[in-house]
């Protein structure tokens, strides 16, 4: 009798070993994994992945595919992962624009955030700062709002693109504020940046990554961070709420997700080798010189969060009016 259970133990073992090498989450990975980014190079969130790539390469031991995958605010690149199979080999960098504002901002997006996707760990927080040309005239939040309120519509606001964290986050600052500004939409971060540089823009609210170069060479002047705290990697410049306008705070996010149905064994390993990378000493110094924080969670924590923030976010397009152009 023990020797037959003995028999069926060994039996069995060696049965579901067979089916998961044979679907693929035994010996998961084994082949390159593929990982969409749903904005340009050199984008914040292009720049941030392309932090923790190698080392979330030696953690697997496999090559990562980089696949910036652009358009309507990273709705395409989020879409092609909502569609495609769910073992592992395709992966979405979500963040705030496409997966917490998209929603409230497309009454038809082609894809459920909350229900198309099995989160795997936020990997970074980073600030939005607020910022003007060198030669700007304005030195402050109250400066810029002044203007405004003196010429209405007559300062241009650009951003990386209609429903984006930028477009948001400037759209909700003249909102609270009660001022109007022109909203010239470009295809990127990249691009909205430089429009300050070229005259094209008088101000915007953008992720902290891109124009923190500028900043500290002096080509571009700080006035603000979007957070309720300040930035440590800019200290010296004030909260909007500090500036006077108290009811302010937009951060972004950054995170990991595979398509629904990945099975959990894949998302726990994924998981894992994203809270080992973010605790590297050498990941926080590169990632505090982009002007972003290290950070990773559960799988269940990174679903409520996402749940949470989709909710708020709900609020604040609302307050702010924001609607697809």
């Amino acid at each position: 009798m023990l020797k037959s259970k003995y028999l069926m133990g060994i039996f069995l073992l060696f049965y579901f070993q067979f089916t998961f090498s044979q679907t693929g989450e035994f010996n998961y990975p084994n082949k390159p994994i593929r990982i969409v980014v749903p904005q340009s190079s050199g984008s914040a969130t292009d720049t941030l992945i392309r932090v923790i790539a190698p080392k979330l390469t030696e953690q697997l031991g496999v090559a990562l595919i980089l696949d910036n995958r652009l358009g309507a605010g990273g709705i395409i690149g989020a879409d092609t992962v909502a569609k495609s199979p769910a073992d592992g080999y395709t992966l979405l960098v979500g963040a705030t624009s496409w997966m917490t504002i998209a929603p409230h901002v497309y009454p038809s997006l082609s894809y459920e955030p909350q229900k198309d996707f099995s989160p795997i760990s936020i990997f970074a927080i980073g600030q939005n700062v607020l910022a003007v040309p060198a030669n700007s005239p304005h030195n402050s939040v109250k400066d810029l709002i002044a203007s405004m309120k003196d010429t209405p519509s007559a300062m241009n606001m650009a951003s990386a693109g209609i429903g984006s964290t930028s477009h948001m986050a400037g759209i909700l600052l003249t909102s609270l504020s009660g001022v109007t500004a022109v909203h010239v939409p470009y295809k990127g971060a990249g691009p909205s940046v430089m429009s300050l540089l070229s005259g094209e823009s008088h101000w915007v609210f953008t992720p902290m990554q891109g124009p923190i170069s500028l900043i500290r060479s002096g080509k571009l002047k700080a006035l603000a961070v979007g957070g309720n705290v300040r930035s440590a990697i800019l200290p010296n410049i004030p909260t909007v709420k500090e500036s006077g306008v108290s009811a302010y705070d937009l951060k972004n996010w950054y995170g990991l997700l595979a398509p629904a149905g990945t099975p959990k064994s894949i998302i726990d390993k994924l998981n894992s080798s994203i809270v080992k990378i973010s605790r590297l000493p050498e990941i926080k110094d590169q990632f505090y010189s982009q002007g972003a924080e290290p950070v990773s969670n559960t799988s269940t924590e990174f679903g409520s969060f996402i749940r949470d923030e989709t909710e708020r976010m709900s609020i604040i397009v609302k307050t702010a009016g924001i609607k697809a152009e």
